[in-house]
């Protein structure tokens, strides 16, 4: 039923300046011009690779213009790309989930999964190439097991491929609910916190069960690493030395307009994704 994680949606002040930030940053380029009843917004849409980025300014009352207020510029929604969207619809109804359409769009509230707002977009063609989001992460307060079964139980996802994870360093543990491995990498991270001194902890301190951040991978870490520093955006290595690191990063949401988001090379995510022989060797 779920492709891919295909995009973000993100609540910005001046989607304008935002669409410049990720240019300079990641290199993504202006796809589309379009306004959103349900979000209360206008917003410029940026394809990045095979995903998208759609930057949601507020038009009026709505929820782009609530989250501003509520929390500042950040991360609105998770996107995922769905095969059948009629199958999903009769999928939810069954479940007895209740959902908003907005044009060819569905929308799932924060109180209708695990705390994390989806947005559920037709599938389409896409070349592999190039940066993609993989990943989005709904941090838990709450058992991660049973907003493990709630979106099997939604999306129709099989539990037996998914992944346990665990991190003592950022202070969780949970699975990562994979939707097609080995094919693809393409998950929702559920993350239930162990540690409340984390930043994840005092996140959910704040927010409780919510969407947290984004993953993408690309085969040029050492590019983004560049643009970041051209521009003097805040980051942290995968590794020890930031000169040399070709692996991965984490992008500080000061950079992106709110958003969170962790960079890794093509494929190492499968070291932590159960299947650490997908994983190829690093240029």
């Amino acid at each position: 039923m779920l492709e891919r994680v295909d995009r973000v949606q993100l609540a910005v002040g001046d989607r304008h300046a935002a669409a410049k930030a990720f240019a300079d940053l990641l290199g993504a380029r202006p796809a589309r011009e379009s306004e959103s009843l349900h979000l209360g917004a206008r917003r410029t849409v940026l394809a990045l690779g095979e995903s998208e980025i759609e930057l949601c300014e507020p038009a009026g009352a709505g929820l782009v213009r609530e989250h501003l207020e509520r929390w500042g510029e950040g991360l609105l929604t998770a996107g995922l790309a769905v095969r059948d969207m009629t199958d999903l619809h009769a999928r939810l109804a069954e479940e007895g989930a209740e959902f908003a359409e907005d044009g060819d769009q569905t929308y799932l509230a924060p109180s209708q999964t695990a705390g994390m707002p989806i947005v559920l977009t037709p599938a389409r063609p896409v070349a592999r190439a190039g940066a993609r989001l993989y990943e989005v992460t709904n941090t838990l307060v709450s058992d991660w097991t049973a907003a493990a079964a709630l979106y099997t139980r939604l999306f129709d996802l099989d539990a037996a491929r998914f992944s346990p994870i665990t991190s003592e360093r950022f202070g969780y543990v949970g699975t990562l609910a994979l939707f097609d491995p080995p094919a693809r990498l393409d998950r929702i991270e559920l993350s239930q916190v162990v540690n409340p001194a984390s930043a994840m902890g005092r996140w959910v301190a704040k927010r409780g069960d919510s969407l947290y951040m984004g993953y993408l991978e690309t085969d040029d870490v050492p590019a983004i690493v560049r643009r970041l520093e051209a521009r003097g955006a805040r980051w942290t290595p995968r590794g020890a030395d930031p000169t040399t690191e070709r692996d991965g990063l984490w992008i500080h949401p000061s950079a992106l307009h709110g958003l969170l988001l962790g960079v890794s090379r093509t494929t190492l995510a499968w070291e932590w994704s159960g299947r650490p022989a997908l994983v190829t060797p690093g240029g």
